[in-house]
């Protein structure tokens, strides 16, 4: 059975843990904590559980590198373990989708995020799945780069929980059945019928 990656991004540290930027980092907490695997390993510059989820070999990971830097831990644990890329699922925030939506793709660009044009350009390819899940835009003229560093407002933080639990389903069906499955039971609204599993 092949090993699958599983990579949350984020920033390391207490002072990023709740930010907005570190949604990738709290969906594997999530996922690892559910399935009792302990990150107790750090190698390549970061942090690792391992196990199995529904009987498949899991690879979690944190890369505590900072955010713009994270493909320095991804690439060499990706050459160590002989992941395939297809088996590789990188999980990020993205402001161009709105709070409380996911997104999961089979590959595509970084679409401006910079933890994912790190992972891109040290693998030499983005033909690899990833789960965005979307934190809104900054309102009026604010900087960008200090909204993903704030943490979520209480209001925000609620719908976030379910959130959470969403992707963190969404992950488990794309370890059990693939990511055409999991794509069309997760593209869409919450509370909504599955659409087919388009992807946007």
């Amino acid at each position: 059975m092949p090993l699958k990656m599983i990579v949350g991004l984020g920033n390391p540290g207490p002072r990023y843990t709740h930010n907005r930027h570190n949604v990738g980092f709290q969906i594997v907490d999530e996922l690892a904590q559910k399935h009792d695997l302990p990150f107790d390993k750090r190698q390549f510059k970061a942090l690792i559980a391992s196990g199995r989820i529904h009987g498949q070999r899991v690879l979690l990971v944190k890369p505590q590198t900072y955010m713009n830097l994270s493909g320095e831990a991804v690439q060499p644990l990706v050459r160590y373990y002989q992941v395939e890329l297809p088996d590789l699922m990188v999980v990020f925030d993205d402001m161009d989708l709105p709070l409380g939506v996911i997104r999961l793709r089979p590959f595509g660009g970084a679409g401006g995020h910079n933890g994912m044009k790190s992972i891109i350009q040290r693998l030499g390819s983005n033909r690899f799945p990833r789960l965005r899940v979307g934190i809104d835009r900054p309102p009026g003229r604010m900087d960008p780069a200090a909204y993903v560093l704030q943490d979520f407002s209480p209001e925000e933080e609620a719908l976030m929980a379910q959130v959470r639990d969403r992707a963190v389903r969404a992950l488990e069906t794309w370890l059990d059945a693939g990511i055409d499955a999991a794509m069309n039971a997760f593209n869409t609204s919450p509370g909504r019928a599955p659409s087919g599993g388009q992807s946007s």
